[in-house]
């Protein structure tokens, strides 16, 4: 599925490689630590400077404390002392792709709410959509000011 045009959004660009971005995050999946829903997610984040950063998600006993993929390369992004982000790719070895939780969502909004993201299943074909489709109407920073 194409994202539909829209001037205001930063397109994926010419040297944003979606098919390589993709196979970081699916070897991030096979990283995973998940003993209790047996679901291996791996997330791949492209920086604003094509700088890519992995994570995966890290179950725990205590369901609460479970830290999805998404917000695993957030963390580490931020770390490292990025802010700006223009994709991520979302890999996961069930059949089909899984769409970015709603506090994955939320969480990546605060640093880059017209982020493309890229998802796949280990036997499903590559979709691609904006943030600002999975979270229309969003909170978001400017709601605090």
């Amino acid at each position: 599925m194409q994202p539909p045009p829209d001037s205001n959004r930063a397109r994926p660009g010419p040297n944003d490689d979606v098919e390589d971005l993709m196979r970081v995050a699916h070897a991030a999946a096979q990283l995973a630590y998940s003993p209790y829903s047996k679901v291996k997610v791996g997330a791949a984040l492209l920086a604003e400077d094509g700088t890519v950063y992995t994570g995966c998600n890290v179950e725990n006993a205590s369901y609460g404390l479970t830290l999805c993929a998404e917000r695993s390369a957030v963390v580490r992004a931020v770390a490292s002392g990025e802010r700006r982000f223009r994709a991520i790719a979302i890999a996961t070895d069930r059949p089909q792709a899984l769409m970015p939780c709603g506090a994955c969502r939320q969480f990546l909004l605060e640093f880059a709410p017209r982020l493309w993201v890229h998802v796949q299943g280990a036997q499903s074909a590559l979709e691609t959509v904006n943030l600002s489709e999975l979270l229309p109407r969003a909170f978001a920073p400017r709601d605090l000011t």
